[in-house]
């Protein structure tokens, strides 16, 4: 037997870790397959006892129309086209912007890449698949494949969008969600580098006295800062009526601003929480990389700064890629602070959901309750569509001392 033959595992465990995957990914998978089902259907499909009948749709079929074999297989097809050319577009994308091997460059790939997507999915499709499935139908043999099979409606993706006015939400999301990256990344890198070069252990005990503040719940920290974003304008006002200080601050306002419902705001709470994980992990992946590539950019008559940005952080990359997604979905996900500091004006969109279900609901509030939650998961895999080299190179890094 040789070498390799023997290290590798046998049938039996191959099979049984096979199983275990297979297992984990659908249940894990069910409940977004099954609200995007739910999503696409009227009321009382959506909401029927029989599991069949939330599948196909017979009623939404009947009178909104539905998704033939054709339509599906055109459908399917188009993501999985997506998602294996997406590795591909996306550096030549980012070089072409003049942003290559940048965090700039990247996010502007995943928003014209997103937009794309839409544009895809939303307008060139919708209007392409009725022309292939009258074709289809007009073939003798084949035309089964053409009539619809499963019920389908869009129309409450519709009334989420448009009547509800959800895109508000996804651009206060997106004002957030951009503000918590580039402060944790921007902080969290110099912090990282520098404490990763220390050389005396204060820095890891800050990191272990910021870790512990990391770990302690979000409601014990809005609790806090809730009072003080309520009467923020009362505590402000010593500063505008002071002799000393009025003149300056009224340049500006009038009158104080108040935290409560900013989104700057917000993003300060929603950084100081997540920061120091942030500091952590970066400097874990700056400690992988060998401080010999640092004395040779002094060497070569490089600042302390220039060794960082032209030698560093290019090797660096993949680790603040991967750090930035943790920091990502921290501020896109989050529900507390956000529900709790800001206002209806300034609402993201995970908590916009949850006020679907808090007030005098009808099922047809409910199934476009689903269809917001379906929505906010597509920037989601196009983030890990765009990044998934630079998740795993990162990941690697993180793991891989040397």
């Amino acid at each position: 037997m040789s070498h390799t033959q023997a290290l590798r595992p046998g049938f039996a465990l191959t099979l049984s870790t096979a199983l275990f995957i297979a297992t984990w990914a659908i249940v894990a998978a069910f409940p977004l397959l099954w609200i995007a089902v739910m999503s696409i259907k009227l009321p009382i499909d959506a909401f029927a006892s029989d599991p069949l009948q939330v599948v196909f749709g017979s009623i939404t079929r009947a009178e909104r129309g539905g998704l033939s074999l054709v339509a599906i297989a055109i459908y399917v097809g188009t993501v999985c086209l997506a998602y294996g050319a997406t590795a591909r577009v996306a550096p030549t994308l980012s070089r072409s912007l003049g942003f290559a091997g940048t965090f700039v460059g990247w996010i502007l790939t995943s928003v014209l890449l997103l937009a794309t997507a839409a544009i895809v999915f939303f307008i060139v499709l919708p209007s392409i698949v009725p022309l292939i499935e009258a074709a289809v139908r007009a073939l003798p043999l084949v035309s089964p494949l053409g009539r619809p099979l499963i019920g389908a409606t869009m129309e409450h993706y519709r009334a989420v969008w448009i009547d509800h006015s959800f895109y508000h939400q996804f651009i206060n999301s997106l004002i957030v969600t951009f503000g918590v990256v580039t402060i944790s990344l921007t902080v969290g890198t110099l912090a990282g580098y520098a404490l990763a070069r220390a050389e005396s252990n204060i820095g890891f005990w800050l990191l272990i006295a910021a870790l512990i503040f990391r770990a302690l719940p979000h409601s014990v920290l809005v609790t806090g800062y809730l009072p003080t974003f309520i009467n923020s304008r009362q505590i402000l006002m010593p500063l505008w009526t002071s002799e000393w200080t009025g003149w300056f601050f009224r340049m500006f306002s009038e009158a104080p601003p108040t935290l409560y419902g900013q989104p700057l705001a917000v993003i300060m709470v929603l950084v100081s929480i997540n920061q120091p994980f942030t500091i952590w992990m970066l400097r874990s992946f700056f400690m992988n990389i060998p401080r010999e590539l640092d004395e040779a950019a002094r060497v070569d008559g490089c600042t302390y700064f220039e060794a960082f940005w032209r030698v560093i952080m290019p090797v660096m990359w993949p680790g603040v890629i991967t750090t930035g997604l943790f920091a990502f979905l921290l501020a896109y996900n989050d529900f507390l602070v956000t529900s709790l500091l800001l206002d209806a004006q300034s609402q993201t969109m995970v908590p916009a959901i949850a006020s679907f279900f808090n007030r005098e609901t009808t099922t047809t509030d409910q199934v476009q309750a689903v269809a917001a939650a379906v929505s906010i998961t597509a920037p989601l895999f196009v983030l890990v569509m765009v990044f998934q080299r630079q998740i795993v190179s990162g990941l690697t890094q993180g793991a891989v001392k040397g």
